[in-house]
Formats: structure tokens, C-alpha cells, sequence
């Protein structure tokens, strides 16, 4: 079961929190999904290098993350350079994502999270990271489906407890082959209820999840996680939609947002110039939007 932050974690939970006390954190760790992002073809997308993408990043750091309360990025092509070169803020906290682009397929067709090779809890202090961020795939339902995933949620927990350093567990869930869109849609709220009992009984202090459907799910998603903070993610929706969601997960004990696409889907380019420009235009206001809900339900704890 989840225990208390140890006085580090707790240290390293307030640097990813406004003056505040909430989460605001802006999510620039894609890969697979930036590239999607950037080009609409195969062939664009696979002429888009890790250099590339970690100028966009650069990019999003600079002219976005910067007004929110800490950033999360990739060991791939975005850290350490955005530290080294000082682009990043001084006072905007780093996660540092665990997961690999991607999923692997075992031969149930359940989803199998990946890891970047030798990122571990000691390599994301070296790098200068806040913390980091775990992502995985649960299906609580289908209990043979999670044997890997909960393992690696283990494994995580367990290196960053022994590097007491902050680690936000976050949990996708998905369709199954062969499961109608109306069988996944009516199932959603309870796969990502289970999915945060899940990853709170293995011991997980922080946890990033999507929107669970209704404003009961994430007041029965607080309730399990008691003094346990949970960020909810935008899983790639629009502005409008999510701004909604975050209204609606804050009114029922949400402590925070992690959200990406949904604030720079459409302002992203490989043009710096154009991507400054939408950035500094949109994005912001949209990362403002949602800071002025987070203060809001802030006045009320």
C-alpha cells in the first residue's frame, strides 16, 4: 500500500507544484505522437530525427513550459540539452519520462509497456530531473493482461524509493481486440478507477491518469487516493474539452493537470519562427485558462 512522501519526495512534489499547491505541469515527452503532430504522412514522420524534435521541444520549454510549474520531458532528444543550454527555467520543476514511444504486443494482444534503456532513478538525478514519470497499461479486468506492466511499476517504484526521489506513476488503459467502441466506452470509468487502486496498492505517491468519464469516477478516484495527489492528463482531447474535464476533476479532488497536446497539438511546427508564434499566442492563453481554474478551486482547500 502507498506510504507518505519521504521528506525528498515531498520537497520534489512542491517544485512540480504553483505557490499554489497544485500540479501544473506541461507534457512534451512524446515522441511517436509529436511526429503525428508534425507530419501528416508516414514518410514525413519518419524524416522527422530526434534533433528535430528535440529543437520543438526546446521550443515548447521556452516559450510555454516556462510559465507553468514544471515541465516533462524525455531522455531521448530533450534532456539533458534544454538544462545544459538554459533554456529551461530555474524555477520550473523536471520530470523526466520513463516510457519508450511505443508499446510492445504479446500474444494475447495485451499491450506491454517499454522503458528507455538506462534511465533509471540515479541517472534522472544526474540529469538534473525534479522526478520522474512512469507511464503503463493496465486492463484491471483482465487480471493475465497486467503480470509485465505491474512488474515494471514495481521495479520503478522500488529504485526511485531506493534513490528517494520522486516518481508520478501514470496509467493508460485500452481497447481490446475485438471489444466494441460502445463495450469500451461503458467500461472506461471503471478500468481507470481499478487502474489507480492498482497502482496505489503497489505503493504509487503520485499518480497521472486520464479524465475517467464522469465527475462520480473522479470523486471515487479521490476517495482511493486519500492524501495521494492525482494529476489529470488531456490523452491528446481539445482545449475546450479538456478545459471542461479539468473544471470537473478539480470540483471532485483533483490535484492538478499534466497536459500536452491538448494545450500545443495545433501550434507545434518545424518552422521555429511559427512555432514561437503560436506558442506564445495560443498555448499561453490556453496554460492560462487552466491556471486560473487551478486557482480557483486552490482558494477552496
Amino acid at each position: 500500500m502507498t506510504k507518505l512522501m519521504t521528506t525528498a519526495e515531498r520537497r520534489g512534489y512542491r517544485q512540480i507544484c504553483g505557490d499554489n499547491g497544485l500540479m501544473m505541469v506541461v507534457a512534451c515527452d512524446q515522441r511517436g505522437g509529436m511526429r503525428k503532430v508534425l507530419a501528416d504522412t508516414p514518410e514525413g514522420q519518419s524524416a522527422i530525427d530526434e534533433a528535430m524534435l528535440g529543437v520543438v521541444k526546446s521550443g515548447i520549454v521556452r516559450h510555454l513550459a516556462n510559465k507553468a510549474s514544471c515541465v516533462l520531458l524525455d531522455a531521448v532528444c530533450a534532456v539533458p540539452g534544454v538544462v545544459d543550454d538554459g533554456t529551461l527555467s530555474r524555477d520550473t520543476g523536471l520530470l523526466i519520462g520513463l516510457d519508450a514511444s511505443g508499446w510492445d504486443t504479446d500474444e494475447n494482444g495485451y499491450q506491454i509497456s517499454k522503458l528507455v534503456p538506462g534511465i533509471t532513478a540515479r541517472r534522472v538525478r544526474e540529469l538534473g530531473g525534479t522526478g520522474a514519470k512512469l507511464m503503463v497499461y493496465l486492463r484491471p479486468d483482465r487480471p493475465d493482461a497486467n503480470v509485465i506492466n505491474i512488474g515494471i511499476i514495481k521495479d520503478c517504484i522500488a529504485d526511485f524509493a531506493a534513490e528517494d526521489l520522486l516518481l508520478v506513476v501514470e496509467i493508460l488503459t485500452y481497447q481490446l481486440d475485438g471489444e466494441s467502441d460502445e463495450a469500451y466506452r461503458a467500461a472506461f470509468p471503471s478500468l481507470i478507477v481499478e487502474s489507480a487502486r492498482i497502482s496505489l496498492e503497489l505503493g504509487s505517491k503520485v499518480l497521472k491518469l486520464p479524465y475517467p468519464g464522469t465527475a462520480e469516477a473522479c470523486a471515487e478516484i479521490s476517495a482511493l487516493c486519500g492524501d495521494v495527489p492525482w494529476a489529470v492528463l488531456s490523452a491528446g482531447v481539445d482545449h475546450d474539452t479538456f478545459i471542461g474535464q479539468v473544471e470537473t476533476a478539480m470540483q471532485n479532488g483533483a490535484s492538478g493537470v499534466i497536459a500536452g497536446r491538448a494545450l500545443w497539438k495545433d501550434c507545434i511546427s518545424l518552422t521555429p519562427e511559427v512555432n514561437a508564434d503560436n506558442l506564445e499566442k495560443i498555448a499561453s492563453e490556453r496554460l492560462k485558462q487552466i491556471q486560473d481554474i487551478l486557482e480557483r478551486h486552490a482558494d477552496k482547500r
